[in-house]
């Protein structure tokens, strides 16, 4: 359990303005998750309802993990989502046929541990968190308690989101979160075969047009799909 003050340091750290101010949107909700919880990467995803999918993600490694997990259906995610408990895994290397499909893209990723919390409230569950952890080994006692914490942050906030819509689509900003994830994936692609670099390279690049520009990364990405924009080797 945390305490009341530090709910609220992460409730401002997943959902506010604590990151430059602003609109808090879902699409920053898992690079504030690792910046909270000292992890190299978190996603989240939602996974009831017809609009089920990947939500958020932090960087493109855990942009290509969040879709391997909803379209294999295979991994920590769905686990927690399924079960309704927490997931971890402190050594993947050390248990490659835990997952099948799933293990050998997060060992290739450079990844050692992961773990995964559902997005629940009661015993109406929506998705999960995952993050994701570089180097093998448990995550400590206090990591694993904010990150109960930012589940459940996540999931209240998504109810509040999606109240007063229709049950068989996202609200708004919830659809707009999960274009957006699609959106800085394909940008981020796009970018990485224009320079002939790496997806997390491109990434970077990505939010440093974004950053100079003092534009939006999903607006930059956004301009990179529909070939307004393309960034040439210098």
């Amino acid at each position: 359990m945390v305490t009341t003050t530090r709910w609220l340091e992460l409730t401002d750290a997943i959902v506010g303005h604590g990151r430059g101010g602003g609109t808090p949107t879902p699409e920053t909700w898992a690079a504030a998750s690792i910046d909270v919880l000292g992890v190299a990467g978190a996603g989240i995803a939602l996974m009831s309802g017809p609009r089920s999918g990947p939500l958020s993600a932090s960087d493109p490694a855990a942009h290509v993990l969040e879709d391997l997990q909803y379209t294999l259906r295979q991994g920590p995610c769905v686990d927690a989502f399924r079960t309704g408990d927490a997931v971890s895994e402190d050594d993947v290397e050390a248990n490659m046929d835990r997952w099948p499909a799933f293990t050998p893209p997060l060992v290739q990723a450079g990844m050692g541990a992961v773990f995964a919390f559902p997005l629940a409230l009661g015993g109406a569950r929506q998705g999960a968190l995952t993050l994701y952890q570089q180097t093998p080994g448990p995550l400590a006692d206090q990591q694993q308690a904010d990150a109960f914490a930012v589940a459940q942050i996540a999931s209240l906030a998504v109810l509040e989101m999606q109240a007063g819509s229709p049950p068989e689509r996202w609200a708004d900003g919830l659809a707009e979160a999960a274009d957006c994830h699609a959106k800085i994936h394909q940008a981020s692609g796009m970018v990485a075969v224009q320079l002939g670099i790496g997806v997390d390279a491109a990434y970077v690049r990505l939010r440093s047009h974004a950053y100079a520009e003092d534009r939006a990364l999903a607006d930059v990405a956004r301009d990179v799909v529909a070939r307004r924009l393309r960034f040439n080797q210098s």
